[in-house]
């Protein structure tokens, strides 16, 4: 004869009792819960690796808990974003000689905000800023194949979209109170070149169309000169 009971025991996958010619055996398995991986809060950005050129700032999380047994993996652990600084470790102006605009994600205005919060320099050498509203023109195919985490805004660059670039501090010249290739003093027909910062390949042309006080485009058509 041949006997076969299972018995489910709380969270034990089963004990299992096979009993054939009057031999018997038994068998425990055990089911482990899967635990996710588990990470901290993002780190402040970084300040960029180089100065006075376009170069890429860096944040950081870190485990909290290894995932196990089967658990869901752990996300990224790193993320980039393209930067200029204005000013050498010494604190001298520098970087406002590069000709084409360099514009990024209007998000790294945040970090900027925070940073020069909590900067000892005082206040009133800050400038109020500005923003120029452009027509692309033309732009590079790698702007739309651009997929790394720090650099999905370069998707939404389009050709024939408004777009706004806000002057903000420190890519404010301190004298002169504007951003480097800004379009001052052209008109609606001076095709003007930009690129993005963090992918030197995603570049093209645009037309200023007028300058206003605050920026009104959408979020994903916002971006700032660095």
């Amino acid at each position: 004869c041949y006997l076969h009971i299972k018995v489910l025991i709380g969270d034990l996958n089963s004990v299992e009792i096979h009993t054939s010619a009057g031999h018997a055996y038994s068998q425990l398995g055990r089911v482990s819960t899967a635990l996710p991986c588990v990470v901290g809060e993002w780190s402040h950005w970084s300040g960029c690796a180089e100065q006075c050129q376009p170069d890429l700032r860096i944040r950081r999380r870190y485990i909290q808990q290894e995932p196990k047994n089967g658990g869901e993996a752990c996300p990224a652990l790193e993320e980039k974003a393209g930067c200029l600084e204005y000013l050498t470790y010494q604190g001298e102006d520098c970087g406002h000689e590069h000709v084409p605009a360099f514009i990024t994600t209007s998000e790294y205005s945040k970090e900027r905000k925070r940073r020069a919060a909590s900067s000892l320099e005082p206040s009133d050498k800050e400038a109020a800023g500005y923003c120029v509203e452009f027509k692309t023109e033309s732009l590079s195919h790698h702007c739309a194949l651009e997929n790394r985490p720090y650099a999905r805004w370069m998707q939404y660059l389009r050709e024939g979209h408004t777009v706004c670039v806000a002057c903000q501090p420190p890519a404010m010249n301190t004298d002169t109170h504007r951003c480097s290739g800004d379009g001052h003093n052209a008109d609606g027909s001076k095709i003007l070149h930009w690129e993005a910062v963090g992918n030197s390949q995603c570049q093209g042309t645009w037309k200023k169309i007028r300058q206003l006080e605050h920026c009104s485009c959408p979020l994903v058509h916002s971006f700032i000169f660095t």
